[in-house]
């Protein structure tokens, strides 16, 4: 897909390409907003699309920004959708959403919609699929029983079966993403094998505040414990967050069982089918951002 040239629109706003260089701008107007960006997430996002966002401004100024970033060719995933405060109720955001949109072409979009925003969405043909609820609180202690002795870190040789797996659990394979998201300095991320067979991995990222656990993808209950003991060890009472589907009742258990509480909320949301996944192995999505 072509992207858009700079588009001008009333109020002298200008519609254009973001790049990596205007990172920065985008995940403070996130952080600002209490969403609690990973801090090195940009990396990792433009990896999979670099074309995939955008910014409005006016005088050469950023006060706005969406991202479409496509994940093969028939999905999409719009996220980022921010207004610099002293900038809302002008149509900047509108106006950017629009340009930005014309990057998915004929693909379904998905996005996690908060909870303020959720009738625009839907005015605008997105279709609710499930909620997703934030979970918050000091990362747990570790158990008595230690770590579990079949969970590892994934190293250069796993990617591929770890691409593999994430693939059967989102609605489009997102192989460059995943590189990168596994690579990212200060990225934690293990996986478990059972009979030599990959059963789940997990990230787990430092963050504004705190850390994140996303994603955490696997086979049972007892595999999606067994990953997020090991990848919260060593961080026992820092401030922990994790983005779970509310139709999985097991990672809805798995985040009560350690003591978090819900913070915030969104809505998955669709324009359109998705393929067929293993929704029911997706105990914490990726990112609000890029799914």
């Amino acid at each position: 897909m072509t992207t858009p040239a700079p588009a001008e629109h009333p109020g002298g706003l200008v519609v254009a390409r973001a790049g990596l260089e205007d990172w920065p701008v985008i995940s403070g107007w996130a952080a600002d907003e209490g969403w609690n960006p990973g801090l090195s997430d940009g990396q990792a996002f433009f990896a999979q699309d670099p074309e995939g966002f955008f910014l409005g401004r006016v005088d050469g100024e950023p006060v706005s920004a969406v991202s479409v970033v496509n994940h093969g060719p028939d999905y999409a995933f719009l996220g980022c959708y921010l207004v610099r405060p002293d900038r809302r109720g002008r149509g900047h955001g509108l106006a950017t959403w629009r340009t930005a949109l014309a990057h998915a072409g004929s693909r379904t979009v998905g996005l996690d919609g908060v909870v303020a925003q959720q009738d625009n969405y839907r005015r605008s043909g997105f279709e609710a699929a499930h909620r997703t609820i934030r979970f918050t609180g000091p990362a747990p202690a570790p158990t008595a029983a230690g770590l579990p002795a079949d969970v590892g870190p994934v190293t250069p040789a796993d990617v591929d079966d770890v691409t593999a797996y994430d693939t059967a659990c989102h609605p489009a394979a997102r192989p460059r993403f995943v590189a990168a998201w596994l690579a990212t300095p200060g990225h934690r991320a293990v996986l478990r094998r059972s009979g030599g067979r990959l059963t789940g991995y997990g990230v787990l990222r430092p963050a504004r505040d705190g850390v994140r656990v996303g994603p955490l993808f696997a086979d049972t209950a007892e595999d999606a414990r067994a990953l997020f003991t090991a990848l919260t060890a060593g961080a026992e009472g820092r401030p922990l967050s994790i983005d779970v589907p509310e139709t999985n009742k097991p990672a809805l258990a798995l985040a009560e069982d350690a003591g978090l509480t819900p913070s915030f909320e969104t809505a998955r949301m669709y324009t359109g089918p998705v393929r067929p996944h293993a929704r029911e192995r997706v105990f914490a999505v990726t990112t609000l951002e890029l799914g």
